[in-house]
């Protein structure tokens, strides 16, 4: 999630966040079979050097949602599976489940 001016900035170009703009307070990656090693590996280190507060990784591959919260610089990751409550530091009124989130386009 990004402030409403940056991303009227973002909407006519590529969403990519530059060094020299604020960070958003949630970025969300859903995984792929093509996209599972960067998404677990290579995206930790490029939003760390960002600095965004959080960042979730909804996997249905292994039926899991992992979020990564920015504790001293370092991301301290949380999962949770099926009917476990998604506790967001950013969001904490949030009332969803791990299940509902893996199944929202269903």
């Amino acid at each position: 999630m990004i402030p409403l001016p940056q991303w009227r900035e973002l909407r006519n170009r590529e969403a990519v966040i530059e060094l020299n703009e604020p960070p958003p307070l949630l970025v969300v990656e859903v995984v792929s079979e093509s996209t599972k090693i960067v998404d677990y590996r290579a995206k930790r280190v490029e939003y760390n050097v960002l600095n965004i507060p959080e960042y979730w990784i909804v996997d249905p591959l292994t039926n899991k949602v992992t979020i990564f919260m920015l504790i001293e610089e370092l991301y301290e990751p949380i999962e949770f599976v099926g009917s476990d409550r998604i506790q967001s530091q950013t969001f904490p009124e949030l009332e969803l489940t791990a299940e509902q989130v893996l199944t929202a386009d269903n």
